[in-house]
């Protein structure tokens, strides 16, 4: 038997191919199969030497191994977990804020900070994989998985998925404290008609490689070590029986790593979208079409076997499959005893306090102040402050989806993290409070006042005597994990529950009305706009979030966070994102204007921040060109603050319809009081095309309108015009 692939001293690629040519056709189908590790797991692992596990931690990690170690070759298991922001699911672990949530600090640098510190958390539980990060986009906030992507923009998306690859992966994946990264869903996952998840997306190619692919392909680039299919069908051809996308597409690209199904996509096939009509149908497709490893289809390994001793599916196509997932086995060191749970020894490092820090600073940067009335920060005679809302003390709202607080989940009856989890490490915002005040005086009273999930006006009165006692009110409302999440889409995105009544009873008082949003995504909150004196944006912001919204509140933090997503007025004035394509007759609906209610971009500070002196390097450019743009911004405040500028681009005439804007540009600066920066851009021009109509990218000579400022606003951005030649 060949010793190749046991030596460390060979390459990867070398070990990989040298262990396939040794492995039967049974264990190779075996590897790419993925499979919940607590059922079954004796057959699945020693029987038919499983390639990859999910659902596992703690000590049935090891016991896998061992299994592992009894077959024929002890080829090591790859376990996955869904750790997407932090590893949420292990007690004691750091959670960070939601996907959406660490959007808002449009912070590449702590964005990558905080997938490292995932890394070796996971890494030190035995894990080597997170299904992370999300690189759909969300343009439909019905869609039930809006607050796990990084919003609607395709740039904003790229560059920060790129930062937490970088983050997850390393610089090398044999380091201790490197994992994969797995980019998904591939693709168009977020424009599913009518915002239902995992339905058709009705999008043409042309369409995907402008819009969808971009994160995507830059996720490649960036390295990434696995993409993962999306459930949903493109014009009726479903992701994972749809070769072009995950060959001819993947290999345009020259991606290296392995594409894995989401969960039960060959049962799909078959059982939902009924494009194959049985499992040996799908299990065919499932191979033929691009896909390595096969999660939670058990009867793929059978089917796929027996296809492939009939001679009724290609072995090179198998060959190829084993290979890549091998290949990265060996990158990761499995097969040299490490990433295993004997060889760790850090685990004090898991939720130390170091890492809590990062996730207070990631989440105090990514709070949005959408509404100030001169009412924040609170002045120090507020001495008695009332908070009130069914979010103000719900851990689980706040951690937000993907952690222990995850309610059932449709797909797996036997999910139980939660289980043993301590939260005592969570701060909610009625804690970060208390904590605050009492330090500086303040006396906390505190009412739940009504639920945010049924209506029941019970317990209103209660809170409104104490609103009434009070100097000031603090409504902490939103949502929660049961309204957001796989297979949880919504008609409405009203606030649930008695929360609109509380609100106005809240407000009758006469009393100062703050409110705090804990939220999965996007919701109507017309109402709280106009009625509030201050409104405060954290989406879920993990186990610091209590901490962040209390110093933010009390001055001892500057809100710096911007919205990576539109906010809409209604349900039904959707589709707001701000890169709309120009052509309705109209700018307005009979009942609403067109414009969100808070846009792209838009975030308020204590600090107040001026633009001027727009510049461009050159007007007349040619595509190998680099522009350089500058601008100057003024803090004409006494207090210290961020800033997010932001650059667009609008291409004036093409021969395609392309977005009234696009973003192109952003850096976040650090502005001291009563001063004036220069921030500086490079632009390539080549950034500045789109695909045409026979999927080609094309940069046109013309004009384009070049945009600086603090939002997607038109009035919030100064302008100058170049011309391509």
């Amino acid at each position: 038997m060949s010793k190749i692939y046991q030596n460390p001293y060979y390459s990867s690629s070398e070990r990989a191919k040298d262990l396939l040519k040794i492995m039967t056709i049974e264990e190779k189908i075996g590897q790419m199969c993925q499979m919940d590790g607590r059922i079954d797991t004796e057959k699945w692992v020693i029987e038919r030497g499983i390639g990859s596990v999910l659902h596992v931690t703690g000590e049935m990690i090891g016991d896998i191994q061992k299994m592992a170690d009894k077959t024929r070759l002890k080829i090591p298991v790859l376990i996955g977990i869904d750790a997407i922001h932090g590893h949420a699911f292990h007690s004691g672990a750091t959670v960070f804020n939601s996907q959406l949530s660490m959007a808002c600090s449009w912070n590449k640098k702590m964005i990558e900070r905080m997938a490292k510190i995932t890394a070796i958390e996971v890494a030190l539980t035995g894990i080597h994989w997170t299904f992370s990060p999300v690189l759909c986009i969300a343009r439909d906030m019905r869609w039930g998985r809006v607050g796990e992507t990084f919003g609607e923009d395709p740039y904003l998306i790229s560059e920060l998925g790129e930062a937490m690859i970088k983050g997850y992966q390393g610089e090398s994946l044999f380091h201790d404290y490197s994992i994969l990264a797995c980019a998904k869903h591939f693709a168009g996952y977020g424009e599913t008609v009518g915002g239902r998840d995992s339905s058709d997306a009705e999008v043409s190619r042309r369409k995907l490689r402008e819009i969808f692919f971009k994160p995507f392909k830059k996720a490649v680039e960036t390295g990434v070590s696995s993409i993962m299919a999306g459930y949903n069908s493109i014009d009726g051809t479903p992701c994972s029986s749809n070769s072009w996308l995950l060959k001819d597409v993947l290999n345009e690209w020259n991606f290296e790593g392995f594409v894995v199904t989401d969960w039960n996509n060959i049962g799909n096939l078959h059982h939902i979208q009924k494009v194959a009509e049985n499992m040996k149908e799908a299990s065919r497709l499932g191979i033929e079409s691009g896909n390595h490893m096969m999660m939670s289809t058990p009867e793929f390994y059978e089917e796929a076997l027996n296809l492939a001793k009939k001679g009724e599916v290609s072995l090179d196509m198998i060959d190829d499959a084993c290979y890549r997932i091998l290949k990265l086995k060996f990158e990761l060191g499995l097969f040299d005893g490490r990433k295993t749970l004997e060889s760790i020894t850090e685990k004090s490092l898991i939720g130390c306090p170091s890492h809590v820090k990062e996730a207070y600073n990631l989440v105090a940067e990514s709070i949005v102040m959408l509404k100030n009335s001169s009412i924040l920060p609170l002045r120090d005679n507020i001495k008695k402050i009332a908070v009130i809302g069914p979010n103000a003390d719900d851990i689980q709202a706040q951690l937000g989806d993907w952690s222990f607080g995850t309610r059932e989940h449709p797909h797996i009856p036997t999910w139980d993290y939660h289980r043993d989890y301590d939260a005592s490490n969570v701060v909610t915002v009625l804690g970060g409070l208390r904590d605050r005040g009492n330090k500086k005086g303040v006396e906390i009273s505190y009412h739940k006042g009504c639920s945010s999930e049924k209506e029941d006006e019970s317990e209103i009165k209660r809170a409104i005597e104490i609103a009434e006692e009070s100097d000031i009110i603090i409504a902490v409302v939103g949502d929660t994990n049961i309204q957001n999440g796989e297979m949880r889409d919504r008609s409405d995105i009203n606030l649930r529950g008695s929360q609109n009544s509380l609100l106005k009873e809240l407000k009758n008082t006469k009393k100062p009305l703050i409110t705090v949003l804990i939220c999965g995504k996007p919701l109507d909150i017309n109402w709280i706009e106009e009625n509030s004196d201050g409104v405060l944006l954290a989406f879920n912001p993990g186990q610091e979030g209590g901490n962040a919204i209390a110093d933010i509140i009390f001055g001892y933090q500057n809100p710096s966070g911007k919205l990576p997503i539109s906010f809409p007025k209604s349900v039904g004035q959707q589709p707001v994102y701000y890169n709309a394509l120009p052509g309705w007759h109209s700018d307005r609906y009979i009942e609403l204007d067109s414009r969100p209610l808070y846009p792209f971009g838009y975030g308020l500070s204590y600090s107040r921040f001026g633009y001027s002196n727009l510049k461009v390097s050159k007007e007349v450019l040619n595509k190998n060109d680099i522009l350089t743009v500058s601008v100057s911004v003024f803090n004409s405040s006494s207090q210290k603050g961020m800033e997010i500028v932001q650059l667009y681009v609008n291409d004036i005439y093409s021969t395609v319809v392309t977005p009234c804007k696009e973003l192109k540009g952003f850096k976040k600066i650090e502005m001291p009081p009563n001063e004036m920066k220069t921030v500086t851009f490079e632009i390539p021009i080549s950034s500045l095309g789109f695909y045409n109509e026979m999927e080609e990218y094309c940069i046109e000579k013309g004009e384009f309108e070049v945009m600086v400022g603090s939002s997607s606003k038109d009035e919030d951005l100064l302008k100058k015009t170049i011309r391509v030649s």
